[in-house]
């Protein structure tokens, strides 16, 4: 299993870090426009082999995409990151050419790779991935919702004061602070609904801080964050290569999926070996959907910025 993690910055580093320490993957190749960047990030972690006991192989590459040759999986989180006040839609101008021309390196050199989109506005960054190579649905993925999801998971944490691990939550729709649906309705502790824990208005607030939880270590960190993100692709990562099944909200081409054509767009998907194995279509109700809807076009209206 080979795997290429397109910018060695903080975000792509943890991701190749969280990767190798989970020891899954036999190779995975760092690669960054930056002269010896990648490579000294490469060196520092295999420097971690010993101490962490793992056995993947960190390479690391300088713009040379023929080392990547071979893939099964491509992570694509270069381009410039967000900063204090900029909105994800805002890094369209920049990053569009960034990911259609790494794209496109990619597949060049491994034909059959599954290639999981990081870069923001990540819905617009996955539908353009799609358009521009041209491959199967199945195996261009967004990440924002298995994040998205994860930050919701730790604010309803927050709020029962329990474990994290007691709780269970999804966020759908569009990766954005305005364009994310945390579903509330839907969470649970241990299966029971939150809504017997918390009030409406607590349960409101937690969907707010969930919708704001970029924005707001954007504003802490002065830069975007690393750790969650980098873990929530690891965990996808893991997912088709080990065949796991796993089910992620994850940025998905629909394609008649939930009345919704022509645009990636977070809903749940069963990730396994091929990639989106299956688009999970759950009953939302009548606000929800409306809402679902509104964000698609919000989406949209961004993907013709294209």
């Amino acid at each position: 299993m080979k795997v290429t993690v397109v910018g060695a910055g903080a975000v792509g580093a943890s991701c190749a870090e969280y990767i190798a320490i989970k020891d899954f993957a036999s190779e995975v190749v760092l690669i960054d426009i930056k002269e010896g960047f990648a490579e000294g990030k490469a060196m520092d972690l295999m420097q971690t082999a010993s101490l962490m006991s793992f056995d993947t192989k960190i390479t690391g590459v300088t713009n040379d995409y023929s080392k990547t040759a071979g893939s099964d999986i491509a992570v694509i989180t270069s381009g410039i990151p967000r900063k204090p006040g900029m909105t994800r839609e805002e890094l369209i101008g920049i990053n569009a050419g960034i990911v259609k021309a790494v794209s496109a390196s990619l597949v060049q050199y491994s034909p059959n790779i599954i290639i999981i989109v990081v870069s923001n506005p990540m819905d617009t960054m996955a539908y353009l991935a799609h358009k521009s190579t041209g491959l199967p649905k199945n195996r261009i993925i967004g990440m924002g919702g298995a994040l998205d999801s994860a930050r919701f998971k730790y604010r309803l944490a927050e709020a029962l004061d329990c474990p994290q691990s007691d709780v269970d939550g999804m966020v759908i729709a569009a990766h954005s602070d305005t364009g994310m649906i945390p579903l509330t309705r839907l969470a649970t502790r241990n299966s029971v609904p939150v809504s017997q824990f918390l009030s409406e208005e607590r349960l409101a607030q937690v969907a707010e801080d969930t919708k704001v939880g970029g924005a707001t270590l954007t504003k802490l960190l002065g830069t975007s964050a690393w750790y969650a993100p980098g873990a929530a692709v690891s965990s996808m990562v893991q997912a088709i290569a080990c065949d796991t099944k796993k089910m992620f909200p994850c940025s998905a081409l629909l394609e008649g999926e939930y009345g919704l054509s022509d645009i990636s767009f977070g809903v749940p998907c069963i990730i396994g070996k091929n990639g989106i194995e299956k688009i999970v279509e759950i009953e939302l109700t009548a606000a929800e959907k409306a809402q679902f809807a509104a964000n698609a076009e919000a989406v949209k209206a961004v993907n013709n910025l294209l």
